[in-house]
C-alpha cells in the first residue's frame, strides 16, 4: 500500500564530516506530577499543574509548541499502561489522565518527499529505569509506516536482591519527588515476570516465536545508548537466574543514527530533542515518558530522510562480546 494511503490511517560505509556546535532552540519542559515548569523563550503555557499522586486532581495543560502549535496536554495514567486502570467508567478521570499511546506527528515542514522505506516493519522502542536493578521496563511498539505508536508495554519491576527498606529509600528517591512511588508499589512486579509478559505481549503482535529461534520478526529494539540493553538487561537476567532472551541479541542506538545522519553530535535525548525543536512532555528518567519522547524524535528523523539500521549486535556464541556496526559512534 502506497505510504500516502498507510499514513491516513494513523493519527497520525564512512563518513567524513566537521562536527556542527549545537544551536540553542525553543525548548520546555515539564514534569508530570511536579509544579515546577521551566520555560524558555516563545514557548507559552496557559495553566500550571500539581499532582502529588497518580490519583490527584491533574490539570490538563495546553501550550504553544516552537513552530506555533497548540497542543493539548495530559499525563499518561501509570496503571493504564499496565492494564490495571479501574476508573475507565469514571469521566473525571479520564478527562484528566491520557489513556492513549499514540502520538501526533512531528513535522518536519518538508512533508513526506524525504521519508525512506525503512528495512524494518517496526520498531520497539525501550528506555529502562534503575540503577542498581531494573525498576521500569517500557516499550513503545512504531509502526514504521505509518509512524505511530500501535501499542505499548509497560511494567514496574520489583527488585529481587534489595531489602524492603533499601527498597523503599530506592523508590523514594527515584519516583518520590514526581509523586509516583504509590504506582510503582501497587504495580511493580518481579523481572522474570515482566519477562514472560513481555513474551506474550511480542507474540500477541506477530513478532516473536520462541520455537522460531527466538529471534525478533520484522522489528528491531531502538534504545538511546547502549546501555539499556548491552549492559542493564544481561545483568538483570543474571540477578533473575535467567538466560538472555535471545531477541536482545541486537539493536539500534537511536543516538549512533543521529550522529551519522546529522553530521553532529547529541549525547542523549534532551540534546536531540533541542536540537530538532521538539518539546519534551511528562517527565525525564520516567521511563514511559522517555521512550514516549524517542519516538517522537525517531518519528522527526524518518520524515527527514533517515535509515534506522542495526547499530549493535552480541557475538554469536558469545552474548558477552557486542560488535558496534558504526564506526562514526557515541
Amino acid at each position: 500500500m502506497a505510504l500516502s494511503m498507510a499514513l491516513s490511517r494513523a493519527p497520525l560505509s564512512r563518513w567524513s564530516f566537521r562536527l556542527s556546535p549545537l544551536k540553542p532552540a525553543p525548548f520546555f519542559t515539564f514534569s508530570r506530577y511536579s509544579s515546577s515548569i521551566q520555560l524558555q523563550p516563545n514557548c507559552k503555557i496557559s495553566s500550571s499543574a500539581s499532582l502529588p499522586t497518580e490519583e490527584s486532581m491533574a490539570s490538563p495543560l495546553q501550550f504553544e509548541a516552537p513552530n506555533g502549535k497548540k497542543l493539548n496536554w495530559k499525563p499518561l495514567c501509570l496503571y493504564y499502561t499496565q492494564g490495571k486502570c479501574t476508573k475507565m467508567d469514571d469521566p473525571v478521570h479520564v478527562d484528566r489522565f491520557n489513556h492513549s499511546c499514540s502520538l501526533e506527528l512531528e513535522s518536519n515542514g518538508l512533508g513526506l518527499k524525504n521519508f525512506r522505506a525503512q528495512k524494518f516493519d517496526y520498531f520497539l522502542v525501550l528506555d529502562l529505569e534503575g540503577k542498581v536493578e531494573i525498576l521500569e521496563f517500557p516499550v513503545l511498539l512504531f509502526d514504521a509506516k505509518t509512524m505511530n505508536v500501535v501499542d505499548l508495554f509497560h511494567r514496574f519491576v520489583m527488585p529481587t536482591k534489595m531489602s524492603d527498606q533499601r527498597i523503599n529509600e530506592y523508590i523514594e528517591g527515584k519516583y518520590g519527588k514526581i509523586g509516583i512511588d504509590g504506582v510503582w508499589h501497587d504495580t511493580a512486579i518481579a523481572f522474570d515476570d515482566v519477562i514472560q509478559q513481555f513474551e506474550a505481549w511480542l507474540a500477541k503482535h506477530h513478532l516473536w516465536r520462541k520455537e522460531q529461534d527466538g529471534l525478533l520478526k520484522d522489528a528491531a529494539f531502538v534504545t538511546c545508548g547502549n546501555w539499556d540493553l548491552k549492559t542493564k538487561v544481561p545483568q538483570q537476567c543474571v540477578v533473575a537466574r535467567m538466560k538472555l532472551p535471545p531477541y536482545f541479541m541486537e539493536w539500534i542506538n537511536l543516538k549512533d543514527i543521529y550522529l551519522n545522519f546529522y553530521k553532529r553530535r547529541a549525547p542523549g535525548m534532551i540534546s536531540m530533542m533541542r536540537e530538532l525543536q521538539i518539546p519534551l512532555l511528562g517527565s525525564h528518567h520516567v521511563g514511559i515518558d522517555d521512550t514516549r519522547n524517542i519516538a517522537r524524535v525517531m518519528q522527526r528523523m524518518l520524515l527527514d530522510g533517515a535509515l534506522l539500521q542495526l547499530t549493535a549486535r552480541r557475538t554469536a556464541g558469545s552474548p558477552n562480546n557486542v560488535q558496534f556496526l558504526f564506526e562514526n559512534r557515541i
